[in-house]
């Protein structure tokens, strides 16, 4: 059944990818003991960056070039920015099973993103599912009377700059290279990385610390690669639930590393979000499979 074994490559790819994520994270966390967010920026940047530039020319990806240049690209650049930055602030001061399940709240926000500023047709039922989420993700904030921490703020904050990338990737048009995109992604992470060391005092890393944001970098590229196969491979309907894997990967490494143990209402809220998230996910693929795909469609399809 080549349609089951497709699925499973993709949901297997798609748990890899979240794995990598969240070890990504482990090992830039525990490098922020000892270096300045800008510097960690940059050195895991200008690896990640190496090793994209080298997959682009070996793949013949950069004569396409042209294609990255445009405001759309500009725009998603400007999201992953702002959302790398207040990630990081917050993943630095906060449990990392928290930050991760904070960042769940990203499909709910785009469902409404994408009906408030693109008019995509959202109706009752996925509305009550988005503030249903963010109930979840208040139960994770839990302000006090004094406000809501600033560090969940952050973490929330920078799911924002992610759904703004999120729905100007929507808009590309059909064959901007998905390696280029990465690319000028990394290089524009850098750069900001480069630049904030004019407000922070950098410092020579460890040979630990050159390990640690060595791996951070390469399993950065190896998450990207294996979220865009496992949507490749399986159909996104089957494949696309599976990211919420990343939460059991952030609660057990939070233990092992940090003695994390998320309480109750923080796992009642973490369930509510990812709920929430599968249900509006599938709706959504259920309502597309009622509308006729479009003649520009059936020939991108052919093409693939």
């Amino acid at each position: 059944m080549p349609a089951l074994a497709d699925n499973s490559r993709g949901i297997i790819m798609m748990v890899l990818s979240n794995l990598a994520f969240i070890i990504n994270d482990t090992w830039i966390k525990l490098a922020s003991d000892g270096l300045p967010t800008g510097q960690i920026l940059f050195i895991r940047g200008l690896i990640s960056f190496a090793v994209i530039f080298v997959i682009v020319l070996a793949t013949g990806a950069y004569r396409d070039w042209r294609s990255v240049c445009n405001g759309l690209v500009a725009w998603r650049t400007v999201g992953e920015i702002g959302a790398t930055l207040l990630y990081l602030y917050a993943l630095f001061n906060m449990p990392i099973a928290n930050v991760t399940a904070i960042g769940q709240i990203v499909p709910l926000m785009t469902t409404a993103a994408a009906a408030v500023f693109l008019a995509e047709p959202v109706g009752w039922r996925r509305w009550l599912a988005v503030a249903v989420g963010f109930f979840g993700v208040m139960l994770i904030m839990r302000p006090s009377l004094s406000g809501f921490d600033i560090y969940s703020l952050a973490a929330l904050a920078s799911m924002a700059f992610i759904t703004l990338r999120d729905l100007v990737t929507r808009e590309f048009r059909p064959g901007i290279s998905t390696l280029l995109v990465i690319a000028v992604t990394a290089a524009a992470v850098t750069m900001t990385g480069a630049g904030l060391a004019i407000v922070e005092e950098w410092s020579a890393p460890e040979a630990g610390q050159w390990l640690m944001l060595g791996a951070a970098a390469v399993l950065l590229v190896c998450g990207y690669g294996s979220s865009i196969l496992a949507m490749r491979l399986g159909a996104m309907a089957v494949v696309a639930p599976f990211r919420y894997a990343g939460i059991i990967f952030a609660v057990i490494i939070g233990y092992v590393v940090w003695s994390d143990v998320p309480d109750a209402l923080t796992l009642i809220g973490t369930l509510i979000v990812v709920s929430t998230g599968v249900y509006t996910f599938r709706r959504e693929m259920r309502l597309a499979q009622k509308v006729p795909p479009s003649p520009a469609v059936i020939v991108n399809q052919s093409s693939a």
